[in-house]
């Protein structure tokens, strides 16, 4: 009995560290499994820090004219409309008044050879524009002559160049406006960032910057607005020249053809 006893104290001696390791270890195994799953180390950010949209074309514009203060940017816009109408009534009525001189020539000799004057004058009364309206003019005085018919071309001329430049010192009075109304804009933020400069007895970038945004954006608003009018503006000038060579080209063919049909009559 007392070597049985013996035997498992033996035993018991033996084994014990491999028991007591195997004991750590599923200790360690428990407290993994039980540990709490670890937090993701990149903050979350909320929904207005995340939310940074690109604004529109419109919506800058808007917001521009907002911060430049309506009471000047409201005067620049209105040039900007106005010049904008005047111009675009101006290059559609030249558009339509071009006339395409040779084509015009042509038929009048032709109306001329054979039917007349009075066919002659149905074709240009038939055709739009200045240079048919002088034909006109100068066919209706071909009894009276051919100085009456240079004289009546010429002196009716200048009435379709009056006709023809109609609007445009309209055009340019808003050209000139835009910038002067900017700038007054530009002077009276000014004025205002100074006062504010005077009630505080400090000079601080945040009382000045109020007015100096004002007095740049109304600047901006009038410089932009003259530009592109003045574009509008020189189309339309071109155009015009243009069509006076047409009208002072086509007089001279005109007189030519008179002069041939009255010789071969």
């Amino acid at each position: 009995m007392k070597k049985l006893i013996a035997l498992f104290m033996l035993f018991g001696i033996l084994f014990s560290p491999m028991i007591s390791k195997a004991q750590e270890e599923t200790e360690e195994a428990d407290t993994v499994e039980a540990a709490p799953p670890a937090q993701d180390p990149t903050p979350v950010m909320a929904d207005d820090d995340i939310i940074d949209e690109d604004l529109s074309f419109h919506q800058v514009i808007k917001d521009k004219f907002i911060e430049g203060d309506p009471t000047f940017m409201t005067p620049v816009l209105l040039c900007l409309i106005l010049g904008l109408a005047v111009s675009l009534e101006r290059i559609i009525t030249l558009n339509l008044s071009t006339t395409n001189t040779k084509k015009l020539l042509a038929k009048v000799e032709d109306a001329l050879e054979t039917g007349g004057i009075e066919a002659a004058k149905d074709v240009t009364k038939n055709t739009r524009g200045p240079v048919a309206s002088i034909f006109t003019q100068g066919l209706m005085r071909y009894s009276e002559g051919i100085d009456m018919v240079e004289k009546s071309i010429i002196a009716y001329g200048s009435v379709e160049m009056g006709r023809l430049e109609k609007g445009l010192v309209w055009i340019s009075l808003f050209i000139s406006l835009a910038p002067m109304l900017g700038f007054m804009g530009t002077v009276i933020g000014m004025i205002g960032a100074f006062d504010s400069i005077e009630a505080a007895g400090d000079i601080s970038p945040s009382l000045v910057a109020g007015g100096i945004k004002i007095a740049l954006l109304t600047t901006v608003a009038g410089l932009i607005v003259a530009i592109i009018l003045q574009l509008f503006y020189n189309y339309c000038v071109a155009k015009i020249d243009s069509l006076v060579n047409d009208m002072e080209d086509a007089s001279i063919s005109l007189v030519d053809i008179l002069v041939k049909h009255k010789l071969t009559r």
